[in-house]
C-alpha cells in the first residue's frame, strides 16, 4: 500500500488532508504524539483547530491520553484498530500500550520524522523489505534480522530495531536512525553489525544518533563506537583468529574447556574490547559469514549526525 494510498483510506474514515496525513505518520512510526507534532506537521500555530482535533480522536475512542513527565503536557496514544485496519497494518505493535518512558522515546522518533517532510520514510518491515530487496542486489538472508528458534519451526524479524529509514528524492541516500536510550553503546554495536551488509551495498547513507538531553554525555561515546565499528575493519589474520576464539569461548561457556588453554587466554587479552563482546553476541546466532564481514570497511560512504 503506497503512501497516498494510507493517506486516501484515513480520510475515508471522516478526516481531511492533514489530519490523515498525521495519523498515518503516527500509526507507521511512533503511535503515541502530542499537540505541538501535530502543529509542525500541518504547520499551524498552537490553536483551537488543533485542541479540537485530539478532542475528537479522544471522543472517538481512536487515542487516549496520559500525562507526560510532571504533568506538563499530555501525550496521545494512537491505537483504533479500524485505523490500522484501512492502512493494512491490523496488528501493527504500536497498537499496544507503552510505558511512559518508551513514549518519550517514540516522540523522539517522531520528531526526527517531521523534522524532514521531504524525505520518504519507511515504517514497517514489510515496507524496508521490499524496498531494500528492489534498491541493492542483497538476499532476503544478507538483511538485518534476528532469528528466533531453529529450523523448521525458525521465524524471522527482518529489520528488527523498528527503526524509521529516510529516502531522498533520487533514491540514493539513505538516513538511519538510531535512538540513544542508555549510557553504553553496546546495542549500537549490534545494531551496526546487523546492517553492516546492507551499508555496505548503499551508494550513500547516514546515520543519525537522537540523543535525549540526560544522555548527552553519552554521545560522544556512540559516535566513537560507531566510527570504530565501521571505519576500523579487522586484519584477516585477526579474523581467524577471532572466528577461533569465539568457538572455543562457547565451548567454555557451555562448561567444557579450550583446546589450546594457552592460545585461549591470549586470544581473550586480544578480544577484552566492548566491540568483540558485541560482536560475539551476534555471532552465536549468525555464525562465521558476520566475523569475516568486518574485514570489509564501510566509512567511507557515511556521515555521522548528532541530534
Amino acid at each position: 500500500m503506497s503512501p497516498p494510498e494510507r493517506v486516501a483510506a484515513v480520510e475515508r474514515e471522516g478526516y481531511n488532508g492533514r489530519q490523515a496525513g498525521f495519523l498515518v505518520t503516527v500509526m507507521l512510526h511512533s503511535g503515541v504524539c502530542m499537540r505541538r507534532q501535530y502543529g509542525t506537521y500541518a504547520r499551524i500555530a498552537h490553536g483551537q483547530k488543533i485542541v479540537d482535533f485530539f478532542s475528537s480522536l479522544v471522543a472517538r475512542k481512536v487515542a487516549t491520553t496520559y500525562s507526560a513527565a510532571h504533568g506538563q503536557a499530555r501525550i496521545f496514544h494512537i491505537h483504533a484498530k479500524r485505523l490500522y485496519t484501512v492502512i493494512h497494518e491490523p496488528n501493527n505493535r504500536n497498537r499496544k500500550p507503552v510505558t511512559l518512558a518508551r513514549a518519550i522515546e517514540r516522540l523522539m522518533l517522531l520528531d526526527a520524522v517531521l523534522a524532514e517532510p521531504q524525505l520518504r520514510w519507511l515504517g514497517t518491515e514489510r515496507e524496508k523489505v521490499e524496498y531494500f530487496g528492489r534498491a541493492t542486489p542483497l538476499t532476503a538472508n544478507e538483511l538485518p534480522s534476528i532469528r528466533f528458534g531453529r529450523p523448521p519451526r525458525q521465524t524471522v524479524r527482518y529489520f528488527p530495531d523498528k527503526l524509521p529509514i529516510g529516502l531522498t528524492g533520487d533514491g540514493r541516500t539513505h538516513v538511519f536512525l538510531y535512538l540513544v536510550n542508555r549510557d553504553a553503546p553496546v546495542d549500537l554495536r549490534a545494531f551496526l553489525h546487523r546492517h553492516s551488509e546492507l551499508l555496505r551495498a548503499l551508494p550513500e547513507w547516514e546515520l543519525r544518533l537522537l540523543v535525549p538531553r540526560h544522555l548527552h554525555k553519552a554521545g560522544l561515546a556512540f559516535e566513537a563506537a560507531a566510527r570504530q565499528e565501521l571505519a576500523m575493519p579487522l586484519r584477516l589474520g585477526d579474523v581467524e583468529e577471532l572466528g577461533w576464539y569465539f568457538r572455543q569461548r562457547r565451548k567454555v561457556d557451555g562448561g567444557g574447556a579450550a583446546e589450546d588453554p594457552g592460545r585461549f587466554q591470549r586470544a581473550v587479552r586480544q578480544f577484552h574490547a566492548p566491540r568483540f563482546r558485541a560482536l560475539y553476541r551476534l555471532w552465536r546466532k549468525e555464525g562465521d559469514t558476520l566475523v569475516y564481514a568486518t574485514v570489509s570497511r564501510i566509512l567511507p560512504v557515511t556521515r555521522f549526525a548528532r541530534w
